[in-house]
């Protein structure tokens, strides 16, 4: 009985989450409590109350990644922190050779080559970026890809809480690009515009509207809770130790 014991603790997965006060990391915190094959070992955020009851006892709880990968056995790192702090956290979780995945948009494609780079010289560290961690979010990129291949205009409009420091946000840049790729191998040169709008009431929402001859296609998604991007995260989680270096879109792991 203590040997199943003992396999069933080192099989779950011990993850930590930075950006642990904010509106994702405390959904994040209590879906990885909550899920039978994970654990959270370090809850971290630069402003952490201790007294606060939303938490794990104080003793997870980190006001820096560095003191916690320091201080924890961590096998994954979820980052949901600001796009001013999220570059230098995982660089230094792929210093720390800790396989992370990365929530917090805003990362340049400076930023991006550098992660690249830094994670092929840490022993090909995994590092998945996702934009959006809902499923329905990369369906609706697949189908503007598709529906790219018979349309030659179309504009994107991505609507957001008004708490939300980029803009314009990750997934409505990544659609774009999806739409762009697939207008290149048609012989077509442009960038389909984006309209961004943060407004009180709003989670993540997006319309691709296509235009044609006398016709428009709409494409939209729809998160209402920050619950619907919990099964992508939890997905990320268990599957991002698989993958080697830098990988972008949850659609690489599905």
């Amino acid at each position: 009985m203590t040997q199943k014991i003992r396999a069933r603790e080192e099989s779950i997965l011990r993850v930590a989450v930075a950006g642990a006060r904010g509106r994702m990391g405390r959904v994040t915190c209590a879906a990885i409590l909550d899920d039978k094959d994970t654990a959270l070992v370090a809850a971290i955020d630069s402003t952490f109350s201790f007294e606060d009851p939303g938490f794990p006892d104080s003793e997870r709880c980190f006001a820096g990644l560095e003191q916690a990968l320091v201080g924890v056995d961590i096998q994954v790192v979820v980052d949901f922190t600001t796009p001013a702090s999220v570059k230098d956290n995982v660089l230094t979780c792929v210093r720390n050779r800790v396989p992370v995945v990365v929530g917090t948009t805003g990362l340049s494609t400076a930023a991006l080559s550098e992660i690249e780079a830094e994670a092929s010289a840490y022993d090909n560290t995994p590092v998945l970026v996702a934009p959006n961690f809902a499923i329905g979010a990369v369906l609706m990129m697949k189908f503007a890809r598709s529906a790219a291949a018979h349309f030659e205009a179309c504009e994107i409009l991505e609507l957001h809480h008004d708490g939300k420091l980029d803009a314009p946000s990750g997934t409505s840049r990544l659609t774009r690009l999806g739409v762009e790729e697939t207008w290149r191998d048609r012989g077509i040169d442009k960038e389909p515009p984006i309209h961004s709008v943060r407004l009180p009431g709003l989670v993540a929402h997006q319309e691709i509207i296509f235009g044609g001859l006398g016709e428009t296609l709409t494409i939209r998604h729809d998160s209402l809770a920050r619950e619907s991007f919990m099964p992508g995260v939890l997905l990320a989680v268990k599957r991002v130790r698989s993958l080697q270096g830098l990988v972008v879109g949850l659609e690489n792991i599905l």
